[in-house]
């Protein structure tokens, strides 16, 4: 694992997202040199796998935990229709 995978791996959802917001907007402004764009861009998707990751890890732990209204568990259910 390379050191820039490292660095992204234990940031938190909210963190990662926070750099890919970052690197978006610097990339947008068009003021970056070519070599530092293809790096900003290479850290941005990485960053975005990790954010991917970490919101279906998120995902899975919302659907075991789904309640029923008395408190019991009715089971899993996917999260789009607990959200419909």
């Amino acid at each position: 694992m390379s050191d820039a995978a490292k660095d992204i791996s234990g940031l938190s959802f909210e963190e990662a997202l926070k750099q890919l917001e970052t690197i978006v907007r610097e990339l947008e402004q068009g003021n970056v040199p070519l070599e530092r764009s293809i790096e900003m861009y290479e850290r941005g998707d990485a960053l975005r796998k990790h954010c991917d990751t970490l919101l279906k890890s998120a995902e899975a732990k919302v659907e075991k935990i789904q309640l029923g209204q008395n408190g019991e568990a009715r089971g899993t259910e996917p999260l789009e229709s607990a959200e419909n």
